[in-house]
């Protein structure tokens, strides 16, 4: 049914992975929009308690937007772009039942966002989380404002200016993960506590993740609105194509 992500049906529970591991599990158009439509669908299944989100291998969770597709666009492509992306961030925030993220390696950019906006984050000590999309000349915008609410300004700031990856511990003790566990317990550990929020009553989960969305309205909009202006401006000026080209030429050469 689909090309880009896996669903795999363990009792109550739905395991939704991220298939693209030649390229870290990089989000591009088609991810986000089959991840749009099986979240949706698992939303409204009732026989389906809780999620786990996870990247296929043992490298990455996400290592974020796909830069090939990216390092295409030009300022006429960024409406769609940030339409899209709101849709995709919107689906997991719109998700009524535990959603756990199972991080088995990188989670940067688009893929550390859409980490930061499960319920509840498992690791490994290998794991590196960050915000580097600054380096590839992109202004970080939606995802500032989603570290925000998480990490607080002042460490929002720090990694949103040096694009740095964070450790399993730091980001443990800064909250960005849960639990840390052994790499092979990563997703057992996620399934096992995604069945155990399942057990709580639904309807009060269901109502006390509604009121954290409904808190945090006002800033999820208005990071998309800032986003769109602000990525016209960037890719109008040829850097972002520019700096992300020259990664994917130096990618190539390891290769």
């Amino acid at each position: 049914m689909y090309e880009t992500i896996e669903l795999d049906r363990r009792g109550i529970i739905t395991v939704l992975t991220i298939n693209r591991p030649e390229v870290l599990n990089a989000v591009n158009r088609a991810v986000r929009e089959e991840c749009i439509d099986a979240l949706r669908a698992f939303n409204s299944d009732p026989e389906q308690r809780a999620i786990v989100l996870t990247g296929a291998g043992d490298r990455a969770f996400s290592a974020g937007q796909d830069l090939d597709e990216a390092s295409r666009h030009g300022p006429g492509d960024v409406d769609a772009a940030v339409d899209l992306g709101r849709r995709f961030f919107e689906a997991i925030r719109a998700v009524n039942k535990p959603c756990i993220a199972a991080i088995n390696g990188i989670a940067a950019g688009a893929g550390f966002q859409a980490a930061l906006l499960c319920d509840m984050r498992v690791g490994h000590p290998g794991v590196r989380m960050g915000q580097p999309e600054i380096d590839a000349g992109l202004p970080s915008v939606i995802g500032t404002r989603i570290m925000n609410l998480s990490l607080g300004h002042l460490m929002t700031v720090e990694l949103s200016l040096t694009g740095r990856l964070v450790g399993a511990e730091e980001a443990q003790r800064l909250g960005m993960l849960n639990r840390v566990v052994p790499p092979e317990q990563v997703l057992p550990r996620a399934i096992a506590l995604a069945e155990e929020l399942a057990a709580k009553p639904p309807t009060a989960f269901r109502l006390t993740k509604l009121a954290f969305r409904e808190a945090t309205r006002e800033v999820f909009d208005g990071a998309l609105k800032t986003g769109a202006r602000l990525q016209k401006i960037a890719y109008a000026s040829g850097e972002p194509q520019a700096a992300m080209k020259e990664f994917l030429g130096k990618r190539k050469k390891k290769d």
